[in-house]
């Protein structure tokens, strides 16, 4: 599978990007190998996947819209979109994110080109070979008794609960992440962690691996600087949570 660098065939599905936000057309229509014409003066970056059927460009971050086009959150479309688009606009994102990010070799500093047949690139000195990275990360619904356990994070400006989540380290499980993780930032351990499902979270490039636990012992102890908040509370009386379009307002609503 090799990734294009100049998109040059009518690809399935076209995406304009910039940072976090997607490019919509005013009208509703998706976009075409047209509107890429139109916005490739204010691109910087160019790529294309034809066993995947898509092609994808990011847009320079201060570029101004023509009238007909608007943006849209990433975020929102991953709540709107099903299968296969869903899975081309989380590739896309993140191929466009490592592709601007590793222009040279991390062992001798030369320049680095994509690869004729794989979704790499090579190194033009040393040959070396480097693959788009993913972060698995877990991220956990914790259950005691008919209560689901949510925190506030202290890094984010608003006021949302959601699912403890973390990156599995070196040598670590999932499950093992899921309780260190939890232990590590509300101080309790858990039982029967049982797996339900993942989703591609390319901001910039992680694999959330979703999970379910059961409480079994301990008292809260945040974590400082991590956690402003944690409690028990009933499904049907939750403080603000995660919106539809991700895996967390999966675990909460039981969809998974």
């Amino acid at each position: 599978m090799a990734i294009i660098e100049n998109p040059n065939e009518l690809a399935d599905a076209c995406f304009i990007l910039q940072k976090r936000d997607m490019l919509v057309r005013a009208d509703g229509k998706a976009l075409s190998s047209a509107d890429m014409e139109t916005f490739k003066p204010l691109a910087k970056d160019f790529i294309q996947e034809t066993e995947n059927g898509f092609c994808a460009m990011e847009l320079m971050p201060d570029a101004t819209l023509p009238a007909g086009y608007e943006l849209k959150t990433i975020r929102q479309s991953f709540a709107e979109l099903q299968g296969e688009d869903n899975f081309r606009l989380a590739r896309a994102r993140a191929l466009l994110t490592w592709h601007a990010g590793n222009r040279f070799c991390a062992c001798c500093g030369s320049p680095l080109q994509l690869s004729a047949d794989l979704s790499a690139k090579v190194c033009s000195g040393c040959g070396k070979q480097l693959f788009p990275r993913i972060e698995p990360c877990i991220i956990v619904l914790v259950n005691k008794g008919d209560k689901i356990l949510l925190a506030r994070h202290a890094g984010r400006n608003q006021d949302v609960y959601s699912c403890l989540a973390g990156f599995i380290e070196v040598g670590e499980t999932a499950e093992h992440a899921v309780e260190r993780e939890i232990f590590e930032e509300v101080g309790i351990r858990v039982k029967n962690v049982r797996y339900r499902g993942s989703q591609s979270w390319p901001f910039p490039d992680q694999l959330m691996m979703a999970y379910t636990a059961e409480y079994e012992s301990g008292e809260f102890k945040f974590q400082e600087g991590e956690i402003a908040d944690a409690g028990w509370f009933d499904r049907d009386s939750c403080p603000a949570t995660p919106k539809p379009g991700s895996i967390a307002y999966k675990l909460i609503h039981q969809e998974i």
